[in-house]
């Protein structure tokens, strides 16, 4: 009997390589530059905490999917309080925690920051959705203002976001691949349904947990959830929420307004509020927001307001976002909101925040299936140093160092095919490096450098259709320079001087070199 253990990953995780993380990479560094463009700092907290930070925070359902790990500083085995340290969630809890514990000492209000990391989730995962149990985010949060700029700020920062991924806004009817923003206000919504008699606050997140399920069921299922409840399709029973069915259909017909505008969705849904201080005050945000939103040219393709978004967490306080990608399968790639009590389960002093936060497995999913790569590569390297047959494979070294030193990322070639220059250049092709680079004994005794362009050579063989004309392209893209001149050459082809790959070339044959 084998003792081999089974190499896999467990149900829920996955292991991410080099594709995908050079990929992964590209997105948030893309993201990286738009947060910091708005002034946003980065920032870190553990992946564990204590139990109390994370229990009660998202509600009692959000409770059931954390994992809870088993600390080596508490009690003996069997002791309740051994059970006492949890896996984050999400990254807005920990910066609660954060702002609490730093301010006024070490952090000055109003604070932006940005924190890209793992969270961890016990749910059921769903990998073609990118949905796993450990997944990755980036928050973008202020806290310490309760501004409405401060909202529309966070908006803006995600239309930057998703169009530094070459996305466009998506038109209204959905007809297109793109990307779109719904904002709401949770004080409309509760405004709303204080008119209808839904002033117990339990009732009314149910309701809203109800809500936020809208565009993942049918509208028969939420209708069924407003009202009595119903089954799943296990036959597990969805308790409802209980109510009547001109209240059900009340809920559903302000849920459902839309217009080509924000305002005129907002106009509208003026119509179906009660009277009052509590409409007023969320009238007079959201219409600030507004305002707010086109000052900083914020499109009605990018933001939309919807009346239906609820966002089931239970601490947003008022403004809620999501971000969907059109045609892509993914669901919602970007959540959040207004959070101003949250801070106040740690301290007595009350600090308002407003965040949102992008799922970057979500997100690079979308891409692909939008058929929007954002790179193929696996290597950072834009150029490879191959080491020829016959001469002092210290020649190939001195050559990297060089163009290490000179800021051009470069790869010395190590591996099993040393001296064989067809199987080198088949690895740098599949590896998708920008530029090879050659000392033969001919280059050596004349003081010269072959430089071969491997996209210029791929690209001078795609239309070939027969071998010969092949094999007589395979010199396509290559130079021979002056020894001094390598640095120059090779950062000519793979952009400039630091620069890795800006796109990969397709696998080339990996043909002998026409030399």
């Amino acid at each position: 009997m084998s003792r081999l253990v089974r190499p896999q990953p467990l149900r829920g995780f996955r292991d991410l390589l080099p594709t995908e993380m050079l990929l992964r990479n590209e997105v948030v560094d893309r993201i990286r530059r738009v947060y910091e463009s708005f002034g946003f700092v980065p920032l870190d907290t553990p992946i564990l905490e204590a139990l109390p930070t994370l229990t009660g925070s998202g509600g009692a359902e959000t409770d059931q999917l954390i994992f809870r790990v088993l600390s080596p500083d508490s009690g003996p085995e069997g002791d309740p309080a051994k059970d006492v340290v949890g896996m984050r969630f999400d990254l807005t809890v920990p910066f609660a925690r954060i702002i609490a514990q730093y301010h006024p000492q070490q952090l000055r209000l109003p604070f932006r920051r940005y924190h890209v990391g793992p969270v961890f989730r016990a749910d059921d995962p769903q990998p073609e959705q990118g949905r796993f149990r450990q997944f990755t985010q980036f928050d973008v949060d202020i806290a310490g203002s309760s501004t409405i700029a401060a909202d529309a700020e966070i908006v803006a920062v995600m239309v930057g976001a998703l169009e530094s991924l070459g996305l466009e806004p998506a038109p209204l009817d959905g007809s297109e691949p793109g990307y779109f923003i719904r904002v709401n206000n949770r004080k409309l919504v509760d405004a709303f349904l204080a008119g209808l008699g839904i002033t117990e606050p339990a009732v009314a997140q149910h309701v809203l947990r109800v809500l936020d399920k809208a565009d993942k069921i049918p509208e028969s299922a939420v209708r069924a959830e407003l009202a009595q409840g119903r089954y799943d399709s296990s036959g597990d029973r969805i308790p409802g929420v209980g109510l009547e069915a001109e209240v059900v259909a009340a809920i559903l017909d302000f849920a459902g307004v839309r217009h080509d505008t924000r305002a005129k969705v907002v106009d509208e849904l003026a119509t179906r509020l009660p009277a009052g201080e509590q409409t007023d005050t969320a009238l007079a945000e959201v219409r600030a927001l507004l305002g707010q939103l086109e000052a900083l040219g914020v499109s009605e393709r990018s933001a939309r307001f919807d009346p239906s978004l609820a966002r089931g967490l239970a601490y947003y306080t008022g403004t809620v976002y999501e971000g969907t990608l059109t045609q892509a399968g993914v669901g919602s790639v970007i959540g959040g909101g207004r959070y101003d009590g949250l801070v106040s389960r740690f301290s007595e002093t009350p600090v308002a925040a407003v965040g949102a936060s992008i799922g970057v497995e979500r997100l690079v999913t979308g891409l692909r299936n939008l058929g929007l790569e954002l790179g193929t590569t696996a290597t950072t390297a834009g150029a490879i140093v191959l080491v020829m047959p016959g001469v002092d494979p210290a020649q190939a070294t001195r050559a990297a160092h060089e163009l290490r030193q000179a800021g051009v990322a470069t790869e010395l070639y190590v591996g099993e095919s040393v001296g064989k220059v067809g199987k080198q250049l088949a690895y740098a092709n599949a590896q998708g490096f920008r530029a090879a680079i050659m000392i033969g004994a001919n280059e050596l005794k004349d003081d010269t450098v072959t430089v071969k362009d491997l996209r210029a050579g791929i690209e001078s063989r795609a239309a070939i259709t027969d071998n010969k004309s092949f094999r007589s392209a395979g010199s396509a893209g290559q130079q021979t320079v002056p020894r001094p001149d390598l640095v120059a050459t090779v950062a000519r082809i793979v952009g400039s001087a630091g620069a890795g790959p800006e796109s990969a070339p397709e696998p080339d044959s990996g043909s002998e070199l026409d030399r």
